[in-house]
């Protein structure tokens, strides 16, 4: 091959069905330009005869080192950094120098990196997105584009996407309203989808609808990067979106899946409602949450007893979040015992704050969506564990200055007698001789497991039942020995793992619905997710 090329010896650019172009058949850039494209580079890792081959000659130092010794050397250099946002700089930086290696790290130092990463450290790089921008990640699309948007999506030099995170900014994680400086979200959410899911990097597309902020604070930066304007509503901003659905599914097909992110509560509803129909939408807000509560819920009867409809539940805030998990909850609950989903629904309540303390219902289940950080005061919990032998106490809001209780009032209020869940990560407690492990209800065990499980069986739509089934598969491989350290959740360092297990459930599920377009069925859909998934290793160039 003129030039040189690359060999596909793991067989990731062939593993997701209908890949249109034949790997490697066009030239890999050489010299220079190879050391500058962060998809090809190795960095000091090329071999002499590649050096050779592809012009690298002098344009290298003359060692020549492993991936592993360079995975060494960088995790010593991220644990000397004290502040979490210089750590994240660090690994944007390294992604866009060297994209293997970025996986790399953070698939085999997952449970250190992931808050790095994602929640709660991309809360702080979000608010602080146009002072550390350096280079564009993911597409941007404004209402200066309106009557343009298949335009802009052919810029993107990649033709066979298969996942899109997008967002609009209104709702980054408890933060409210960032604007174009929300683009952090979708950036850091198809790294998970890569690095604990196994969707190819260049299959994932994080885009940025910019249509003005409402935050003063930014309006007022002169280095902010959005555009500076009220936010666009009603007709303006709905024919926006329309717009841009109706131009991914021309330019990518009916199987692309479209990931709403940090959506506002009203758009977000509405948004799912009236594109799940017609395309193959997700909101991991709304599903991807309740779907990781509930097989937290799921893994929590197993230690204490009882099935779904033995317990009532309390949720503090009924905002997407709330809403979601009440909803699946409820489903679950019906598909369980036949009793009507109506029915199953008097088990759920949604209050504020206020109705905490005043309403005399007595729960076994108190979750916490609120946005609002220590609103499950000592009163609550006490009150909770008072007709509670195991109360079970989720704190989900994001990040960690946000969550309705930290994981040593949890336990402390209770005597050591909550089954506790947080949304960030919380370290182990200690109380009376005894350390408690709190689980950390984060989406990132879903969404990543999910989207390969729609990816590789081709579906066309997304169903409620599929993320039942990605519930009951995480729950599922929540091991005795995790119940015995007091974990509900299974450790991210099985991650890939969990999320193969998850992907073959949801793909069966799809296959059961006759939502699945890629035929014939895989006999063992563990194995092939297995088959399907990226790995980061270096390629040999030739």
């Amino acid at each position: 091959m003129a030039g040189g090329g690359v060999g596909d010896v793991y067989g990731e650019d062939r593993a997701t069905e209908e890949q249109l172009i034949t790997p490697w058949s066009f030239s890999v850039a050489s010299g220079y330009a190879l050391l500058r494209d962060p998809r090809h580079n190795k960095g000091l890792a090329f071999s002499e005869a590649e050096r050779d081959a592809h012009y690298l000659r002098g344009l290298l130092p003359p060692s020549i080192v492993s991936q592993e010794l360079q995975e060494k050397k960088l995790m010593d250099n991220l644990r000397r950094y004290t502040v979490p946002l210089q750590r994240y700089i660090a690994m944007m930086d390294l992604q866009e120098r060297n994209e293997r290696l970025f996986y790399k790290l953070l698939i085999d130092n997952v449970e250190e990196l992931l808050p790095v990463v994602y929640t709660p450290t991309v809360g702080e790089a979000c608010q602080k997105y146009g002072s550390i921008y350096r280079r564009p990640q993911g597409l941007y699309i404004s209402l200066k584009d309106k009557g343009k948007i298949l335009e802009v999506l052919k810029n993107w030099p990649e033709r066979s996407i298969q996942v899109i995170v997008v967002t609009d900014g209104e709702r980054i994680l408890g933060l409210g309203d960032l604007g174009c400086q929300g683009m952090g979200i979708p950036v850091g959410k198809l790294s998970l989808y890569t690095a604990l899911g196994g969707v190819r990097p260049s299959a994932c597309l994080p885009i940025t609808i910019d249509v003005g902020t409402n935050n003063e604070t930014l309006l007022n930066d002169e280095f902010y990067i959005g555009l500076k304007q009220r936010r666009a509503t009603g007709e303006e901003y709905h024919e926006l979106l329309e717009e841009f659905m109706t131009a991914v599914k021309q330019n990518y097909g009916e199987k692309v899946l479209t990931q709403f992110e940090d959506f506002a509560n009203h758009n977000a509803f509405d948004l799912l409602a009236k594109y799940s129909k017609s395309h193959l939408v997700f909101n991991d807000d709304i599903q991807g949450t309740a779907s990781v509560v509930l097989a937290g819920l799921i893994a929590a009867l197993k230690v204490i007893g009882g099935t779904l409809a033995d317990h009532t539940y309390l949720f503090l805030g009924a905002g997407e979040a709330g809403t979601g998990i009440a909803e699946l909850i409820a489903l679950e609950m019906s598909k369980q015992t036949d009793i009507p989903i109506e029915d199953c629904r008097k088990k759920v309540w949604l209050v504020d704050s206020k109705g905490l303390i005043e309403d005399p219902f007595k729960p076994t289940v108190l979750i916490g969506t609120s946005g609002v950080g220590r609103t499950f005061t000592k009163e609550v919990v006490e009150a909770m564990a008072s007709f509670n032998e195991r109360p079970i106490i989720f704190s989900l809001s994001n990040p960690t200055s946000h969550s309705e209780c930290t994981a040593e009032e949890a336990y402390t209020w209770s005597q050591g007698r909550a089954v506790f869940a947080s949304g960030s990560p919380f370290d182990p407690v200690e109380y009376e001789g005894k350390t408690y492990v709190p689980g950390q209800s984060n989406n990132a065990y879903i969404f990543p497991g999910f989207g390969l499980g729609v990816v590789i069986s081709g579906a066309i739509r997304v169903h409620d039942d599929m993320l039942l089934a990605a519930s009951r598969a995480l729950a599922e491989q929540v091991s005795e020995d995790n119940f015995a350290r007091g974990l509900i959740f299974p450790p991210f360092t099985n991650i890939r793992k969990i999320s193969a297990h998850i992907a073959a459930k949801v793909a069966a599920k799809a296959y059961d619905l006759g939502l699945a377009s890629r035929l014939p069925r895989p006999d063992d859909l563990v194995t092939y997710a297995e088959s399907c998934m990226y790995t980061p290793a270096y390629r040999s160039y030739r």
